[in-house]
């Protein structure tokens, strides 16, 4: 390992980032300030700082500014979201560096609370910006991150079920892991769950406000982790600094339970995943099905030199935004394509067939088509 190896958790409201063989991790509010009079750009505190001190003009809330192509206008200039954005990433990747001088970035690895096709894009728009070429960035999810995180661990802490809750302050969330040992390969799954019991982090200033969010957490674990053999339970999150508040929560998630808090899983599990990325060979030979990646493969029969088969378009456990292919076919005695749809329950396997209307009328094998293919997401084709 020669430069760098960055994990970076990217939310709306906050940013954290780790380095490989480091301890340490920064926590910062997700905001960009520009300064009033030089070229000059702050994040986090020093943003704060520099506004409180009407030195120039905040902007908050990158990535959705991203996703419905917002703008803003800071000291008389209009900027573009993916713009702010370009800002923002920059000044992210010096603090690293900054803080370990003399070392190049060799791997980043991004992870959002949710993937989609366009913020992706922006990503890695923003580090071809600032120099960084795309094959060294890696943009997973926050369940592909806790996945990450929580195999790197001792094999008994993800024996069995593993749950993370995560209190921040735009959501509580809820992952839950579980492995599958089949006799070929190991497969892993992830799930998350948005809770309608998240609250406003500032109740936890009030007496009654403890009372009421411990009470709510207590709600979510007796109904979510019930009857549940779970190895352990990890808590993170801007919540979960301190547990000393929600003491019938703890005592109720720490009943023949290892139970660990964590603030930063999301960004450590980004870095294990860099890490990955950088080896000779995986260290998590699993399939992997949580939210950025297929839970469902998708072929099509064919026959190559002389033998009939099914020729894979998309597996289970690709990443969804990763899977694109150009495939090419001549037709024999028919004009349509069909495909095999198998989730991971083969019981709901399912034939979908496509029918080539308005294409020539000529001998058979004499006409050839060309499929490209892509996902829109992880249930769109």
């Amino acid at each position: 390992m020669d430069g760098l190896i960055i994990g970076i958790d990217l939310c709306d409201s906050y940013t954290q980032i780790s380095c490989a063989g480091q301890e340490e991790s920064w926590t910062f509010p997700a905001v960009l300030c520009k300064n009033n009079k030089i070229e000059e750009w702050y994040v986090g505190e020093a943003a704060y700082r520099h506004t409180l001190e009407g030195e120039g003009i905040i902007v908050d809330k990158l990535l959705n500014l991203v996703r419905r192509d917002g703008t803003a206008t800071l000291t008389g200039t209009k900027y573009q979201g993916i713009d702010l954005l370009c800002h923002y990433i920059q000044k992210l990747l010096e603090i690293p560096k900054d803080r370990y001088p003399g070392q190049e970035i060799e791997q980043i690895v991004v992870t959002l609370a949710q993937i989609d096709a366009k913020l992706m894009e922006a990503l890695l728009y923003c580090v071809d910006s600032v120099g960084i070429p795309r094959t060294s960035v890696c943009v997973v999810s926050h369940a592909e991150s806790f996945i990450y995180y929580v195999l790197s661990q001792k094999k008994e802490v993800w024996n069995n079920q593993v749950a993370l809750f995560d209190l921040s302050e735009e959501y509580l969330c809820y992952y839950e892991m579980k492995v599958q040992r089949g006799l070929r390969q190991t497969m892993i799954f992830a799930e998350s769950e948005k809770l309608e019991e998240g609250f406003d982090l500032n109740i936890l200033n009030t007496p009654s406000g403890v009372r009421l969010a411990d009470k709510l957490l207590c709600s979510c674990g007796e109904r979510l982790l019930e009857k549940k053999l779970l190895s352990s339970v990890f808590l993170t999150g801007k919540g979960f600094r301190s547990q000393d508040w929600a003491g019938e929560f703890m005592k109720l998630i720490c009943a023949r339970r290892r139970v660990y808090a964590e603030e930063a899983v999301f960004a450590k599990g980004a870095v294990y995943k860099a890490l990955d990325c950088i080896g000779d060979k995986t260290s998590y030979p699993f399939i992997m099905i949580c939210d950025g990646r297929l839970d469902t493969a998708v072929s099509i029969k064919v026959i190559h030199k002389g033998e009939e088969s099914q020729l894979v378009l998309a597996a289970v456990g690709d990443r969804w935004y990763e899977s694109k292919s150009t495939t090419e076919f001549i037709l024999d005695h028919q004009n349509y394509l069909e495909f095999t749809v198998s989730p991971t329950d083969l019981k709901n396997r399912k034939l979908v067939r496509l029918t080539l209307d308005g294409f020539p009328e000529r001998m058979e094998k004499t006409v050839k088509i060309r499929m490209n293919i892509e996902f829109l997401d992880e249930h769109t084709m």
